[in-house]
């Protein structure tokens, strides 16, 4: 997972994903719906990556009986997750650091947004199986991130549309270009068949597809 330390990309972190996930604040409503199908009025929630606390708002805005566990490795995101919050990060029990910083729980639910892609596929395989050792039997489990076919023709072909989305977005041109090569380059994504067999690997059932946005899936599975 990358730390997000660089204060002026923290400063500017909040008008980011909007202006690169397509359907950001869709992905949130959905997220926390499908979190709401499984657990009740008082469940208490780990949300894995937490920085910024952009999820982490509109969870708590909405349902005001939830409770939170919020994880980052980097402390200056999770400052800026307190700040968003405001008066709803009394709600939250912040913790610094990967998964294995996070309380065994058991929790009612979990969420992990745009964070798992930062991985590589073994460290991805033991997030995912921390996770599942965290919550209680049957709890649900949302997960988005940087998810598509890995063939090189194909890979470009979408990489090219996530930098399209941004530029329509407002993303000046040249910062768009840096994003696709730095995703290229440097994060190890894999396709969406490498991230569902490794949520099953990690004992989660009925995986289904619920979110798909260009570069982007998100998938909702649960304890079995």
């Amino acid at each position: 997972m990358l730390p997000f330390s660089d204060p002026e990309a923290v400063a500017h972190y909040v008008d980011g994903p909007v202006r690169q996930v397509p359907g950001f604040y869709g992905l949130q409503q959905m997220t926390r719906l499908l979190l709401a199908e499984r657990i009740q009025d008082d469940a208490h929630v780990l949300v894995l990556g937490a920085g910024g606390g952009l999820e982490l708002k509109a969870f708590a805005e909405t349902e005001a009986g939830w409770r939170f566990c919020g994880v980052d490795p980097s402390v200056e995101m999770l400052g800026l997750a307190k700040r968003t919050l405001g008066p709803l990060a009394s709600r939250v029990d912040f913790y610094e650091g990967t998964i294995d910083s996070a309380p065994f729980g058991p929790f009612d639910g979990a969420t992990c947004l745009l964070t798992l892609h930062f991985l590589a596929e073994n460290e991805r395989r033991r997030t995912l199986s921390e996770v599942h050792r965290r919550l209680k039997l049957g709890a649900p489990f949302v997960v988005a991130h940087h998810s598509f076919p890995q063939d090189v023709e194909e890979k470009a072909k979408w990489l090219a549309r996530y930098a399209a989305f941004a530029v329509a977005s407002g993303v000046p041109i040249a910062n768009a270009e840096r994003a696709i090569a730095a995703i290229s380059e440097r994060l190890p994504t894999l396709s969406p068949e490498q991230d569902e067999a490794l949520l099953r690997e990690a004992g989660f059932a009925d995986v289904a597809l619920f979110y798909t946005a260009f570069t982007f899936r998100g998938w909702v599975a649960y304890k079995a």
